[in-house]
C-alpha cells in the first residue's frame, strides 16, 4: 500500500506566517505538522510515500529540506509537483502514475490524528470498500465536507460544506482508496470555488451503485491546523501526552512543575518558573526571572528574559525580552519582542498582511 501526503495550498488563514513557507511546516510541540503524518504512516508500515507539493520553488525547497528523502523515518519519499491549488481531488488525480494501481491512503499534511492511521487502515482492509473515510464529530460541520452513514457505517451520501448540514459527522483529512477513485476524479468539473472536490468524486462513486464506500468515526481527537487557533489547540492536545525529560542545565532557584521537556544545550536561569506541560527546544536561554506556563512550545535557539508566556508557540530563533504576559500566541521564526520604557508611552509596530493583534 502507498501513502500520499498533500502539502499544497497557500495557507491564507495563517498569514503572515505562510507568506514565505508552507503551513505544513509550522511546528506543533516543536515538530513540523507534516512529520506527524509521516510518522503515522511509518507506524502503519506504509513506507512508500508521495508528497504533493506545489506552486513556488521556495515552498517546495523548504519542504524538501525538512523532510528530505525519508531516511530519517526509514521510508521512501517521492515529491509530486502540483502546478496550482486546484483542490484535493486534483492533487490526488496527478498521482496516478505514482500509485500504479495500488490501494493508497491520503493524509492531508496539515492534519493531526490522535488515533493515527493504523486502526482505520485495518478497518479499510476488512471492509472491501473502494473508498473509506475517517469521520469526526464537529460543532461546525458547515465548514467541512459531511457524510451521511447508516448503522453499519456504509456511506450513503457526502456533501461539501453544506449550508444546512444534516449531520455533525465531518470528513477529516484522512482517506483510503482503491485506484478506482481516479476514473471518478477524471469526470469532475471545477466546483463553484474553482476546485476539483474529492467529495464530488466520492458522491459520483456512490451514485454509480457499483462501488462500496464506508467510514470510521475516529476514536481520538483530530485537528485541522489551518488557522492559528487550531494550531494552538493541536499544540495543547499533543503536549497533554508529553513526558518529562531534561537534557539541559537548570540553575539554582528554578522551579520545574509538571511535565517539562528541555532539550540539549538549553539553560533555565535562576528565578524562573516552568509549569508544564512545556517543551523547550535546543540551545535556548530562559530567564532569569521568566515564567513559562502550560501548553507552551519554545523552539530551538530562543532567548526569553523576564515576562510570562502561556499557551503559545514560539517557533524559534527569536528573542523575547518583554515584561508583560503573552498568551494564546503564535510567534514566528526569528521574531523579536522587546519592552521599551519611554515617555510618552506608545506602541510601535511593523505589521504584516493579514496580521491580527489583540492587546
Amino acid at each position: 500500500m502507498k501513502g500520499l501526503i498533500l502539502a499544497g495550498g497557500y495557507g491564507t488563514r495563517l498569514r503572515p506566517l505562510t507568506h514565505t513557507g508552507p503551513k505544513q511546516l509550522i511546528p506543533v510541540a516543536n515538530k513540523p505538522v507534516m512529520w506527524y503524518a509521516i510518522e503515522a504512516m511509518k507506524e502503519a508500515a506504509i513506507t512508500n510515500i508521495g508528497i504533493v507539493v506545489g506552486y513556488t520553488e521556495e515552498r517546495i525547497q523548504k519542504i524538501m529540506e525538512l523532510v528530505g528523502d525519508g531516511s530519517r523515518w526509514d521510508v521512501k519519499i517521492t515529491y509530486i509537483r502540483q502546478d496550482a491549488p486546484r483542490g484535493i481531488a486534483h492533487a490526488i488525480g496527478i498521482t496516478e502514475e505514482f500509485i500504479k494501481g495500488e490501494d493508497f491512503v491520503v493524509h492531508l499534511g496539515d492534519n493531526i490524528f490522535k488515533e493515527g492511521i493504523r486502526k482505520p487502515l485495518e478497518y479499510f482492509g476488512q471492509s472491501n470498500a473502494h473508498a473509506f473515510l475517517v469521520l469526526a464529530r464537529s460543532d461546525t460541520p458547515e465548514k467541512f465536507g459531511v457524510a451521511i452513514i447508516d448503522e453499519k457505517d456504509n456511506v450513503l451520501e457526502v456533501e461539501e460544506k453544506p449550508e444546512n448540514p444534516r449531520t455533525d459527522l465531518v470528513i477529516t483529512g484522512l482517506y483510503f482508496f482503491k485506484p478506482d477513485i481516479f476514473k471518478f476524479i477524471k469526470k469532475l468539473n471545477p466546483s463553484a470555488r474553482g476546485e476539483l472536490e474529492i467529495t464530488h468524486a466520492i458522491q459520483k462513486m456512490l451514485e454509480s451503485k457499483n462501488y462500496k464506500v464506508m467510514a470510521h468515526v475516529t476514536e481520538g481527537w483530530w485537528d485541522d491546523t489551518g488557522t492559528a487557533e487550531s494550531i494552538l489547540r493541536a499544540n495543547r492536545l499533543v503536549l497533554m501526552d508529553l513526558k518529562s525529560l531534561n537534557k539541559g542545565i537548570i540553575e539554582e532557584n528554578v522551579k520545574i512543575i509538571g511535565n517539562v521537556r528541555i532539550e540539549e544545550d538549553s539553560i533555565i536561569k535562576q528565578g524562573s518558573v516552568i509549569l508544564g506541560p512545556v517543551i523547550i527546544g535546543k540551545n535556548c536561554i530562559i530567564g532569569p526571572n521568566s515564567y513559562i506556563g502550560p501548553y507552551t512550545s519554545v523552539g530551538d535557539n530562543t532567548k526569553i528574559r523576564g515576562g510570562e508566556i502561556e499557551s503559545s508557540i514560539i517557533i524559534g530563533e527569536g528573542t523575547i525580552n518583554f515584561e508583560g504576559k503573552i498568551v494564546d500566541s503564535l510567534i514566528g521564526k526569528s521574531a523579536i519582542i522587546l519592552s521599551e520604557e519611554s515617555l510618552p508611552k506608545g506602541f510601535k509596530f511593523v505589521i504584516g498582511e493579514d496580521t491580527v493583534i489583540r492587546m
